[in-house]
C-alpha cells in the first residue's frame, strides 16, 4: 500500500495515462519503495557513506564473510540507514546503523550463499576501508559508487501485474509500462531498489523465498506445492501460510551495471528477501538470495 502523502502523485499519473479503470487495483498493489542511484565514483574520502561496489568500511576485528567452502564472499553494498531514513516512508528499517550485503558464488541461481549484516551505530565508530580479498566468490574488479536514495512508487511489473485489469481495448501493456516508468521515475543511474517487485516472469519469488526460509526446502516451480509445504510446516494452518508468503519482502534487488562491473548471468538481477517479522525486529540473519536473468 502507498502512504497517503504519495496518493496524489499516483492518482494524477493514473488519470494522465487514462488508467482510471485500474485505479483501485493500482492503489492497492503499488508498493512504496526506495531506489538507490549512482551519485559519483567512490573516492573513499569519507568513511561510512552509502556505497555499492568497491570496498566496504568495516569495524576493526570484523571477519570478512566466507562461504561454506571458505572462499571470501563478494562485497556488494553498504547502506547507511540514516541516509535511507527520510525515504523509508513506512518505517521498515532501523533508523541508524549500517546494512552490508555480501554474496557467494551465484551458481545455481536459487538459494545463493550470502550474508546480510546489520551493525548498530555504536559499532561503526572505528570503521575503516577494508580492501576486498584478492580472491572472492564472484570474480572481477568492481568500481565503488556513492549512491543516493529516493522514495519511489513501485507498480507491479510483468511477472506480477494482473493484465486483465490493466489492459482493455484502449490500453495495452506498452502503455502500462509507460505509466510504470513515470511512477518509478526510473533512471539509467538506478542500481538497486528496496521493497519493490522483483524482476521475474512468473510472480512466484515470494513462494520460493518463504519455502526456503521456513522449511529449508527447494522450490519446484509450483506455487501450489510450495504453499502446501508451508501449510504443512504450520500444521495445516493455510491462513498462516498465505500470510507468510504475502508478508515476504524484497529487501534489495541489485541490478547488473557495467560501470560498477556487476553482471548477474545475462545482465540479470540479484534479489534478497526477508520475512516482514524479521525485518521489523531488525533481524537480518534470516534472509534468502536468488538471481533472475532473462
Amino acid at each position: 500500500m502507498v502512504r497517503e502523502t504519495h496518493t496524489d502523485k499516483l492518482e494524477r499519473l493514473v488519470r494522465e495515462y487514462q488508467f482510471e479503470h485500474a485505479m483501485e487495483y493500482l492503489q492497492a498493489s503499488v508498493r512504496q519503495g526506495i531506489r538507490l542511484s549512482k551519485k559519483e565514483i567512490e573516492t573513499y574520502s569519507e568513511i561510512g557513506a552509502s556505497r555499492i561496489g568497491g570496498d566496504p568500511d568495516l569495524p576493526a576485528g570484523m571477519e570478512w564473510p566466507a562461504d561454506s567452502a571458505g572462499t571470501s564472499m563478494t562485497f556488494l553494498a553498504q547502506l547507511r540507514l540514516s541516509d535511507l531514513l527520510p525515504h523509508d516512508d513506512t518505517n521498515r528499517l532501523p533508523a541508524t546503523g549500517m546494512l552490508y550485503f555480501f554474496v557467494g558464488l551465484d551458481e545455481p541461481a536459487y538459494g545463493i550463499e550470502h550474508k546480510v549484516i546489520y551493525l548498530s551505530e555504536d559499532k561503526l565508530q572505528e570503521t575503516k576501508r577494508h580492501p576486498s580479498p584478492e580472491v572472492t566468490a564472484v570474480e572481477g574488479e568492481f568500481t565503488g559508487y556513492r549512491v543516493s536514495a529516493r522514495s519511489s512508487l513501485e507498480p507491479p511489473n510483468y511477472g506480477y501485474v494482473d493484465v486483465e485489469i490493466v489492459e482493455d481495448d484502449e490500453h495495452d501493456y506498452d502503455l502500462y509500462e509507460e505509466l510504470c516508468f513515470e511512477l518509478t521515475e526510473k533512471s539509467s543511474n538506478d542500481l538497486a531498489v528496496m521493497f519493490g517487485y522483483p524482476s521475474t516472469q512468473h510472480g512466484d519469488c515470494e513462494y520460493e523465498a518463504a519455502l526456503h526460509l521456513l522449511t529449508g526446502k527447494t522450490y519446484t516451480y509450483s506455487m501450489e506445492a510450495a504453499l502446501q509445504q508451508i501449510t504443512d510446516h504450520f500444521k495445516g494452518d493455510s491462513d498462516r501460510a498465505k500470510q507468510e508468503v504475502g508478508d515476504m519482502m524484497l529487501l534489495l534487488a541489485l541490478d547488473s551495471d557495467p560501470d560498477v562491473g556487476f553482471c548477474w548471468w545475462d545482465a540479470g538481477e540479484l534479489q534478497f528477501f526477508i520475512r516482514k517479522e524479521d525485518l521489523l525486529a531488525g533481524n537480518f540473519a534470516n534472509t534468502y538470495c536468488s538471481l533472475y536473468s532473462s
